[in-house]
């Protein structure tokens, strides 16, 4: 039985990494910042960690011997919180370099890191086809700037340590993960706001109309957590020396079929939003990777359509099954 550390085990995609891998058979080690993890992770049969990944100090109640490789999930996101360049940088690199340092000491030589397609910026929303590997760069401003810095910073130094200390290295480079959360907020330009998605699917369900802007026929990479945690348990498998990978799904989901889509499945049956189609406003945001390197290697493709990525949103939404951690809805008005 492989034996796997999730740092990051209390956000958005480790618990579902944490979880998933242990319904896998894996014997999991869940590892977060929050002192208290309210028991979560020893009802499911897995020990909680409280670590700061920012100070070296903190490693050392971990196991010092027999962890086959680390899931890395640990770091302040700026869709998360108010705007902080060192946090960041701590958090990211520091953390990063931190967590090498531990898998060197303890002999783990695979590690599996989340990477911003920022470092891809250039290929964005001008129907280019996002490359696996090019040269790595950052968009000069905005939120994503020294975030991007900060990651690029993370994956050289993993590029190092495979090098140095033959440790295999899986950047996965994505777009949102799809997933419901009892948070429906985030911050965009350094303010907080209701997610897009979020923000359709509750005037949706509410018969609101809803405006489609644009081109309505652009589109973008639409990925599910549950498609997104098989991939991460392949990495944690391959016995590859890694690299950067592309997470999509090898085809992408239009404005119109997102919008469609999400009153299909969260409008009342009998009471449908209206669309208003507004061609004379700006486009959508588009994208799409370029998959046959992740297809090849890691031997993955997704299982969930965008309907049933939906209608699997719409379950977790009413049954709140991370709700021991998370807590739920109610816990995140405004």
């Amino acid at each position: 039985m492989s034996r796997v550390i999730v740092f990051g085990a209390t956000g958005n995609l480790g618990a579902y990494i944490a979880m998933h891998l242990k319904s896998e058979g894996y014997d999991v080690i869940a590892v977060g910042g929050r002192k208290d993890d309210k028991g979560f992770f020893a009802k499911h049969g897995m020990k909680y960690y409280s670590v700061d990944i920012r100070k070296p100090e903190s490693f050392e109640i971990l196991p010092k011997e027999g962890i086959d490789a680390v899931c890395h999930f640990a770091s302040s996101l700026p869709s998360r919180y108010a705007f902080n360049p060192i946090e960041l940088f701590e958090s990211i690199t520091i953390g990063t370099l931190n967590v090498l340092d531990y898998m060197r000491s303890c002999g783990c030589k695979k590690i599996v890191f989340p990477q911003t397609p920022s470092d891809m910026a250039k290929f964005h929303n001008n129907g280019s086809v996002i490359p696996d590997e090019a040269p790595r760069h950052f968009p000069l401003k905005g939120d994503h700037a020294i975030y991007t810095i900060a990651k690029n910073a993370a994956v050289d130094l993993m590029e190092h340590y495979r090098a140095e200390y033959g440790i295999a290295f899986f950047a996965l480079r994505f777009f949102t993960i799809y997933q419901y959360h009892p948070n429906a907020f985030h911050y965009c330009d350094f303010k907080r706001r209701m997610m897009p998605f979020r923000m359709l699917m509750d005037r949706a369900s509410k018969s609101l109309p809803i405006e489609i802007w644009g081109n309505c026929k652009k589109a973008k990479e639409m990925v599910y957590i549950k498609d997104f945690v098989r991939l991460v348990r392949n990495c944690v498998d391959s016995d590859l020396p890694g690299g950067c990978y592309n997470v999509g799904n090898g085809w992408q989901v239009s404005l119109e079929e997102q919008i469609k889509g999400i009153i299909e499945v969260f409008s009342p049956e009998n009471n449908k939003s209206q669309i208003i189609y507004r061609p004379e406003m700006p486009d959508p945001l588009e994208n799409a990777f370029s998959m046959e390197k992740t297809f090849r290697d890691l031997k993955w493709t997704p299982k969930y359509s965008y309907l049933d990525q939906l209608r699997d949103f719409k379950h977790e939404m009413e049954t709140e099954p991370m709700a021991g951690l998370w807590g739920t809805k109610d816990d995140y008005k405004e």
